[in-house]
């Protein structure tokens, strides 16, 4: 007999129902692992071979200690040949693909490539269907591959979805990035899903072999399985039926990936007399803090009905922090967590703060250093370490110096303007015999008529703006903001990132970045010379990032204070909970609310998200105003505070700001219109 595991009424059904199609609704801090460790257990009770047993989940580590405590709870000593086999659904599919790899076409060797070679093939094909270089570039091909592999969409297939000229680019560039994987015995890692995907479909004998290997199929996080995934586990228990999915809909938040939720909401349908369980007993958070979430998600429409009834003590309400703009908020929040650490309230390890976007870091990361207090930033890059901030820089660097070589290589041809690589080694060799600045140097060459139409056009292009230094009276930022759109950068960067979430989070840098040396210049413009507060500004960058490295070798492990975004908190719990940035256009973020009642639900997915993080405290802070592009602007409050708090027919929806890529055209934009590329 297995250990006894403690269940209430709900996960006793969810692992005592018989084998068959079984839903279990595992609302936030429900203990849906426990139900899956108990329900493997129980079937190897009832005489289930547990080698037999398939349990898949979506990380390593998360597969590694299943498989400990089902081994452990099933009471039996178990041979390795006889274990369950539990592990991510890539794991298992490489499994798999290589016992059948020559049915697939592909050697046993077959190797799986990385990343690098990715990019290395998908540039080869791109020089291959001659794609020009501003149309479509190699991480743009490998972003929509990836997408339509997610959804199950064949290189035959791909063109039906394309709607632009891009599209068909890249749909012709899919074929042959994967004619050339085949040719060179080679899958990248979502082929790992799609060749598998591809075998059951069309082979019947290896898709009844795989089945025919398990009699119980179980997973975990339902909710953020892709088409492919949902194919392919679809696929192994449609025999046997024994098909048991955990998960929640109410924290689906990841269809920016692939994700669907449709394969939760649906699957009574789509597996006929499948028994429902809804686990809503939560032994994670307050009352207060689960009626806060029931009261939020409870706004979503279409979603399985379920109320989460807390069983932990009762503890304070969630805290509202209305800061006066975004440094206020940095200070209140860091100043508050700072306080209840030293009266020993919470622990620096038990202790989150949450936000949506990545560049809402940097005023967070500089007040913590200012407080010395050790933090660790975890799923997300530093602000200083973005490749757009390093652009900007490098933009401000050339403008208030021409002869900062390091400034000018960065950003020669970047946006494009016709300076090539070869032209800019050239001059950089020709400035080193003659012991010029490159930028002096491609000016000689430009005068005595040595340069190409097309870098002769970019350096007049660039001495625009290059060494002109404003009056005295001119704001840096509105400057710098002014430089941005000129040069078309945030549209330079729309083109280079097809991820909506990856560009929208590159162009809010850019904005922050303007933030920055808004604030930085305040009581200053009229004062000191523009190239004075220009420098004065890049050297506190420069020094506050070697600040951060020098703080993050300092740090202790363990017991820090965490950063981390919304999608990277999911699946964890801490004690105290700062969920910031609560406004319209953060959270819910600009990008959802500009596509309707579909993105605002996901926003609210990831928002009940955050809020059941906390175990004992909850505080949402907002700023009344912000820094939008240097300029101080008035925020409207999120309205999923008043859904929260139970006033939901308070909040008055604002009309939506235009996305900065919408904002004026430069004239680098202006001057010249996107060549159109023929479809083939």
């Amino acid at each position: 007999m297995p250990p006894s595991i403690p269940l209430n009424a709900a996960q006793h059904d969810a692992v005592h129902a018989p084998p068959g199609p079984l839903l279990v609704l595992a609302g936030a801090g429900t203990g849906k692992t426990r139900v899956v460790i108990a329900r493997i257990a129980k079937l190897v009770q009832r005489g289930a071979s547990p080698s037999r047993i398939l349990a898949v989940t979506f990380t390593n580590r998360a597969a590694r200690e299943m498989l400990e405590r089902a081994t452990k709870a099933s009471g039996k000593k178990s041979s390795r040949s006889n274990k369950p086999e539990i592990s991510t659904i890539h794991s298992l599919c490489a499994r798999i693909l290589r016992r059948h790899a020559e049915r697939a076409g592909y050697p046993p060797g077959f190797a799986i490539i990385d990343r690098g070679e990715q990019e290395s093939v998908a540039r080869k094909v791109l020089k291959e269907i001659k794609a020009p270089e501003t149309s479509l570039q190699s991480g743009d091909l490998l972003f929509r591959i990836s997408r339509w592999k997610t959804g199950a969409i064949r290189p035959g297939e791909a063109i039906e979805y394309a709607e632009d000229d891009r599209s068909h680019l890249a749909a012709s560039g899919y074929r042959r990035y994967q004619d050339a994987l085949k040719a060179a015995g080679a899958v990248d890692f979502d082929d790992l899903l799609c060749v598998v995907d591809e075998l059951f479909t069309h082979d019947e004998e290896v898709r009844k072999a795989e089945s025919g290997r398990f009699d119980h199929v179980l997973v975990d996080e339902y909710q953020d399985t892709s088409r492919t995934q949902e194919r392919i586990l679809t696929a192994l228990a449609r025999d046997h039926k024994s098909f048991c999915v955990v998960g929640d809909d109410d924290q689906s938040i990841y269809a920016w990936r692939g994700a669907e939720i449709s394969h939760i909401l649906e699957f009574p349908k789509r597996w006929p007399g499948a028994h429902v369980v809804r686990l809503e007993e939560n032994y994670r958070s307050t009352p207060q803090i689960i009626t806060a979430a029931n009261l939020l998600i409870e706004r979503n429409s279409r979603r399985h009905g379920k109320t989460l009834i807390s069983k932990a003590p009762a503890g304070p309400p969630p805290v509202i922090v209305q800061a006066g703009d975004e440094e206020d908020e940095a200070k209140r929040v860091v100043g508050e967590i700072a306080d209840r650490v030293r009266l020993q309230q919470v622990t620096p390890g038990e202790t989150v703060i949450l936000f949506r976007t990545g560049e809402q870091t940097r005023l967070f990361e500089q007040e913590l250093r200012r407080r010395n207090i050790q933090y660790e930033l975890v799923g997300s890059r530093s602000f200083f370490d973005r490749r757009e901030v390093k652009d900007v820089m490098a933009f401000l660097r050339v403008l208030v110096d021409p002869d900062d070589d390091m400034a000018f290589l960065r950003i020669a041809n970047v946006p494009p303007r016709g300076l090539s690589a070869n032209a800019v080694k050239k001059m950089r060799g020709e400035a080193s015999e003659a012991g010029l600045s490159i930028w002096k140097a491609f000016r000689a060459a430009r005068d005595e008529q040595r340069l190409s139409p097309a870098a002769t056009g970019g350096i007049d292009q660039m001495a625009e703006w290059v060494g002109r230094e404003p009056p005295v009276t001119k704001a840096p930022s509105a400057v710098l903001a002014e430089l941005i759109d000129t040069l078309g950068y945030q549209q330079f960067l729309a083109k280079e990132y097809e991820d909506p979430d990856e560009r929208s989070a590159r162009q809010d840098c850019v904005q922050e970045l303007v933030n920055a040396l808004s604030q930085a210049e305040r009581g200053k413009v009229g004062k000191l010379p523009f190239g004075q507060l220009v420098r004065e500004f890049l050297d506190d960058l420069v020094l506050d990032v070697q600040e951060r490295e020098r703080f993050k070798s300092d740090k202790p492990r363990g017991d820090v204070l965490r950063l981390m975004t919304l999608h990277a908190a999911k699946g964890l719990e801490f004690d105290a909970v700062w969920m910031v940035g609560m406004e319209e256009g953060y959270l819910p973020h600009k990008r959802a609310i500009d596509e309707g009642e579909i993105g605002i639900a996901e926003e609210r997915r990831l928002a009940y998200v955050g809020v059941t993080r906390a175990r004992q405290r909850i505080t949402l802070s907002l700023c009344l105003s912000r820094s939008k592009w240097g300029k101080r602007k008035a925020s409207k409050p999120s309205r999923f505070l008043y859904e929260l708090t139970g006033q939901a027919d308070k909040f008055v929806e604002a009309p939506p700001e235009p996305a900065p890529h919408e904002r004026g055209r430069g004239k680098a934009a202006r001057g010249k219109r996107t060549k159109r590329v023929s479809r083939r």
